[in-house]
């Protein structure tokens, strides 16, 4: 009940800076109004972040503070109770910086936190079960935290939404952090997926570089500018991490769909003995550094060449310099008296689809990785409903990453089946 209050009490807080703000705001727009003007002591701001360091909350000792996160963070396991833990790193700059040593990544502790929790890979042991709802009227398709819809109810956490594209040449899947904005200029961008013509091979794009310096320190020397990037708030270019190829079936007699999934951003060696994917620790992206402007006037050509794909061949063949992980869809067994193709997907997966697959690691034998790794499910998905769908993922795949190669599959191919 204590934690309860605590909790309760930091909303409340967080409700009266709010309006506190906009009194305040409203106070100078009056002050003006009436021709007067106040002069403020040196050294202080009428900031909301002025008011939330000035609080009690904020001084309380860091002792103290460790243990009220930690038993907040270790009580609330599900959401929507886990907004508490959220809650508490948006009370000051204190409270921020122990909820993030405090709040382990998915990968140690199976849970989602924050935003970057959805970039990071998920646990080893047990995947982390989510649902995707598809709304056919508008294109969309929204990844939800839960066992399914029917035991989540109206309370489920919502991941990820992607707002399908159809082009000339081409279909993109816009994957955004809401489930109403998708363009790239908002800062909920998070990447795309892009079909080639047929269907048959796509390209998952990230919105922020490899988080391994390496492949940083390489990228922003074939960092390209866009003519749209005259405003701050543009994201810089979106970076390939990853290639899904689907087997060309067009006689209709080697089965189900075959796919394989070379992800690029990932070596081999995190699903080896003592191997580690790459972790993000937070949202990183070209746009915050201090690049030079292009300005673009009329009759002149820009000075730098504007192509969307210039900046992803070049990180690929970076990346290609390590051994990538290498996905492959687990082959289904004939059940005669079924008469069908069949998958153990334990319970997750109740109606047949050509849309259903389990994804396990593939690697040669000089890359030592054991029998054992490779029978391991990383990814599935498969239909429950006319529009519901699981998708369970675990490392060294990330939501983001499982999610778009989940996307890959609602496109028509017509050469596969």
């Amino acid at each position: 009940m204590v934690l309860k209050s605590i909790v309760r009490e930091l909303l409340d807080l967080r409700d009266g800076i709010g309006s506190i703000s906009r009194r305040s705001s409203d106070g100078r727009h009056n002050s003006r109004r009436r021709g007067r003007s106040y002069i403020a002591p040196e050294g202080s701001t009428s900031s909301s972040s002025s008011i939330i360091d000035q609080s009690r909350w904020a001084n309380i000792p860091p002792e103290l503070l460790v243990d009220i996160i930690q038993r907040v963070e270790a009580s609330e396991t599900s959401w929507p109770a886990r907004r508490d833990v959220v809650a508490c790193a948006s009370v000051c700059k204190s409270w921020r910086a122990i909820t993030k040593e405090l709040v382990k990544t998915p990968e140690q502790c199976g849970l989602l936190s924050f935003p970057i929790s959805l970039k990071q890979p998920g646990p080893r042991d047990a995947p982390i079960q989510c649902f995707i709802r598809r709304e056919r009227p508008t294109g969309t398709y929204r990844l939800y935290l839960g066992l399914s819809p029917a035991l989540s109810g109206d309370m489920s956490k919502l991941l990820l939404a992607a707002r399908k594209i159809r082009k000339a040449t081409s279909t993109d899947f816009i994957i955004s952090l809401v489930g109403e904005d998708f363009t790239r200029t908002n800062s909920t961008y998070v990447g795309k997926l892009r079909s080639n013509f047929l269907g048959t091979k796509f390209t998952i794009y990230d919105s922020q570089p490899p988080c391994d310096p390496a492949i940083q320190s390489n990228c922003k020397l074939q960092r390209k500018i866009f003519p749209k990037q005259v405003t701050p708030n543009v994201p810089a270019s979106n970076y390939s991490v990853a290639t899904i190829s689907y087997e060309l079936n067009v006689l209709r007699t080697r089965g189900p769909r075959r796919m394989q999934c070379t992800m690029h951003s990932i070596p081999i060696s995190s699903v080896q003995e003592g191997g580690t994917a790459p972790t993000p620790t937070e949202f990183t992206n070209f746009r915050d550094e201090q690049f030079p402007t292009v300005p673009v006037s009329n009759g002149k050509k820009p000075l730098v060449g504007f192509s969307s794909n210039s900046l992803a061949e070049p990180l690929e063949s970076i990346l290609n310099t390590k051994d990538p992980l290498v996905l492959k869809n687990k082959a289904p067994r004939w059940h005669e008296q079924l008469q069908c193709w069949c998958l153990n997907f334990k319970g997750r997966v109740t109606v047949a689809s050509v849309k259903n697959f389990q994804l396990v690691a593939s690697a040669e034998p000089s890359q030592n990785v054991s029998v054992s790794e490779q029978e391991k499910v990383i990814l599935q998905f498969g239909k429950i409903g006319k529009d519901i769908f699981t998708m369970d993922y675990r490392y060294p795949l990330s939501a983001f990453q499982a999610f778009a190669i989940c996307l890959s599959s609602f496109d028509t191919k017509p050469a596969c089946e």
